[in-house]
Parts: structure tokens; C-alpha cells; sequence
């Protein structure tokens, strides 16, 4: 368990341990993106967490219940949404954030454990709880293969949250500059891109962590 232990200090979790991995909505406490997760590595430099294969998670979807990437994206972000839980299809993710980084970097693979790529997913930085950690996204993400080549993904997407309000010309400029220091990382090939996460493997032994039914709870009580 970790959090506050009440003097400021933050308390981490063991390796094994299961915790949530929340996005809540911009500027709000509301909870649209829960993902259970298993503890790979924890201390004051850096979180890694598993997502494994199957884990039954939280999406945003429609009021209808149709995917939220089926409407168009000029009323993207203004037609009505709920949630539903759902398996994550496909491989598991690994993600790896260091406190106060405006981004958490996730590494993809294909079966066989093939090696994808890297996802620089730019985002408020996580607030820690008892539970797991909390943070908003931002829209803009970048892409980051082996050969060390790097892409932006989602600048529609992250245009027309400015459009629809969701996003100050303020607040964008400095996820802006939060992504233009995440390119400077890669170009320097810096953590965690240069420090072999790519051949790491969970233990076999974990189980899939469970999706609680209060998977929206407010914390009592929030760590920086």
C-alpha cells in the first residue's frame, strides 16, 4: 500500500501489488479511463506498472454505447458520453512515468513478444492515492520506434480540444513545450529509451488484477 504516510512522505508499492491507473475528465474529478494494473517497479525515480492481456478495464464510449472514435471528430468531444467496462484486446502495456513528467512512456509489442514501439503519452503529471495514481490526459502523443525515428500522433484530436473548449491556448502551448522536451528526450535517446525495458517480462506468477466495483471512488486522500 502507498500514499501518505500523514508526514509528507510517500510510502511505495512492492512489486506484485495491484492499483488502478485513472484519467479523469479535463478539469473535472469525474473518472472516464480506469485501467487495473500490476506493480513492476516503484521508488521515488520511477513507476512501472503491467497491463496485462484481457484486463477488464473502464472506456469512455458515447451516450449509445457506439465507440467515441465512430463520431465525427467535430462533435467528438461534445457528444454526450458514459462509460463501460471492457477487456483490453491485444498484448499487454507496460508504462513507465517518473514524478512531475508531464507524460508517461508506454512500450507495445507484438505477439511473441516482437518489440512494437514506445508511446509518449502526454499527460498531467500522476497524483498518487492509496488506490493507484490519477491524471488527465492531453490529446497530443508521440510515437517512438527502435530505429529511434519519432512521429506526433493525435494533433486532430488535440486541435479540436482546443476547439471545443476543452483546452485554454494556454494549457496547450505548455503541453506544446511538455512535448517538445519529450522529443528533446528521445533525440538524446535519454530514460527510459535507452534503458532496455524492451526485454523485460512479467512474472509469470501474477495473476490479472480484478476491476473493483468503486473503480470511481474519490480518494480520501492525495499524495503529489
Amino acid at each position: 500500500m502507498t500514499g501518505s504516510d500523514g508526514s509528507g512522505d510517500i510510502q511505495h508499492w512492492a512489486p506484485g501489488e495491484h492499483i488502478l491507473w485513472r484519467y479523469r475528465g479535463i478539469g473535472t474529478e469525474e473518472v472516464h479511463i480506469c485501467r487495473p494494473v500490476t506493480v513492476v517497479h516503484d521508488t521515488p525515480d520511477l513507476l512501472a506498472v503491467w497491463m496485462a492481456p484481457g484486463t477488464e478495464c473502464v472506456r469512455p464510449v458515447l451516450a449509445d454505447g457506439t465507440s467515441v472514435h465512430d463520431e465525427p471528430l467535430a462533435t467528438r468531444y461534445t457528444a454526450p458520453r458514459t462509460t463501460e467496462r471492457a477487456r483490453w484486446t491485444g498484448s499487454g502495456v507496460l508504462k513507465l512515468a517518473r514524478p512531475g513528467d508531464p507524460w508517461s512512456v508506454w512500450l507495445f509489442w507484438e505477439r511473441g513478444w516482437r518489440f512494437r514501439s514506445w508511446y509518449v503519452n502526454l499527460e498531467e503529471p500522476r497524483r498518487r492515492w492509496a488506490g493507484g495514481v490519477d491524471s488527465e490526459d492531453h490529446f497530443l502523443d508521440i510515437s517512438v520506434y527502435p530505429d529511434h525515428s519519432w512521429l506526433w500522433r493525435d494533433e486532430d484530436e488535440f486541435a479540436q480540444a482546443q476547439r471545443a473548449g476543452l483546452m485554454s491556448a494556454e494549457r496547450a502551448g505548455l503541453v506544446r513545450a511538455a512535448g517538445a522536451a519529450a522529443v528533446r528526450l528521445v533525440e538524446e535517446w535519454g530514460t527510459p529509451f535507452r534503458d532496455g525495458w524492451e526485454a523485460w517480462r512479467p512474472d509469470p506468477a501474477w495473476t490479472v488484477p480484478v476491476l473493483p466495483g468503486d473503480w470511481d471512488r474519490t480518494p480520501a486522500h492525495m499524495a503529489p
